[in-house]
């Protein structure tokens, strides 16, 4: 059974199920998700607890499974975590894990935790992973996108008795705190639960918010990419700054831009030689948020400017490998912002209505 973060509470209220599988890359939620199952357990009379990292291909799995299905003389309820870091149980591990599922039927005295990092389609298709989900709750711990970010802040303040000012104003402070925090989700729960502890309960300021949140945001080259395709120009200079400044190797912000380029000049030459635009992205494996972006984008970009585009990525390939090219700043950096902002613009007007024809 597959269940949302927001569900969980209510499901649990319901009654505490077996087995619960969490998977994602996000470890405020994951944490948090645990913290209430756990929490229901305890109330539950669940007083004992095994925990289990998976680590390489030679973990024992009998000592999972032997934990399952046994328990100490002294708890009659017992939680069972099982921590697989890679994503990957193996041959042995999917074996176990189909087992723990099975075990896990109408079991009233062993919990079991299994804790999963972001899952791929062959994973989520996986006869262990099936298992798991029929005979428990599943959680995909989906990360909390820069859209919905303000509003994800601005829920956490309200359950602490905080708000930001309605209207325009309190939309600016929020955006402005997001630009903050942006992609460390951890950071942004220790800064909301700070304010708390700054100020009491009621309206925050403007000036309370910029005084008190720290910029903590992280960025990662995926979602530079995103920005990019979406047009915005602002955002895009802000993330390449923040992955110069965090250290990030400035080769491999020029592999994603290169990457979006190469896909969007093969993408196009596909288009023209009369394929279909879902054929188009399926062959370029072009999927997710990605492939909204590309579906929009691939019809309306000029053949010349995606071929400047693929000519520029070349230079600035020498560029960041030590080369100077005329006409291009020496900085890598300065380079990739331009490379960046040329493609972000060919996004953007890529968003505009056609022109009206004339008459």
């Amino acid at each position: 059974m597959q269940l949302a973060l927001n569900q969980l509470d209510a499901q649990l209220g319901k009654g505490l199920r077996a087995l619960y599988t969490l998977h994602g890359n996000e470890p405020l939620l994951e944490q948090e998700a645990l913290d209430s199952i756990r929490r229901h357990a305890r109330a539950q009379g669940y007083s004992e607890r095994s925990s289990f990292t998976v680590s390489g291909a030679h973990f024992d799995w009998s000592a999972v499974l032997a934990a399952g299905s046994s328990l100490s003389l002294f708890a009659d309820k017992q939680i069972v975590e099982v921590r697989i870091p890679s994503g990957k149980p193996g041959k042995e591990g999917a074996l176990a894990l189909q087992q723990l599922a099975q075990q896990a039927v109408g079991n009233d005295s062993t919990l079991t935790l299994v804790m999963l990092p972001r899952l791929d389609k062959t994973s989520k298709s996986s006869a262990w992973f099936t298992a798991l989900d029929n005979h428990g709750a599943t959680l995909q711990l989906d990360p909390v996108t820069r859209a919905q970010l303000p509003a994800w802040i601005a829920q956490r303040l309200a359950a602490q008795g905080q708000r930001v000012a309605a209207g325009e104003a309190g939309q600016r402070t929020l955006q402005f705190f997001a630009d903050r925090v942006e992609g460390n989700l951890l950071a942004a729960h220790q800064e909301i639960q700070k304010l708390a502890l700054l100020y009491p309960p009621g309206e925050l300021s403007e000036a309370h918010i910029h005084s008190a949140v720290l910029n903590v945001a992280r960025y990662d080259v995926f979602q530079l990419s995103e920005a990019v395709l979406q047009g915005k120009l602002v955002r895009t200079q802000r993330m390449i700054e923040g992955l110069q400044a965090e250290g990030v190797a400035a080769v491999l912000v020029h592999w994603a831009l290169a990457e979006d380029i190469r896909a969007l000049q093969r993408g196009k030459q596909a288009l023209q030689a009369g394929k279909p635009l879902p054929m188009v992205l399926r062959e370029l494996r072009i999927w997710g948020p990605r492939e909204r972006l590309f579906e929009r984008l691939l019809p309306q970009a000029h053949p010349a400017a995606v071929a400047q585009l693929l000519q520029a990525a070349h230079q600035v390939d020498g560029i960041v490998k030590g080369l100077a090219w005329p006409g291009w700043p020496s900085d890598p950096w300065q380079a990739l912002l331009r490379l960046a902002l040329q493609l972000a613009q060919l996004a953007q007007l890529a968003q505009l209505p056609p022109p009206s024809p004339r008459r």
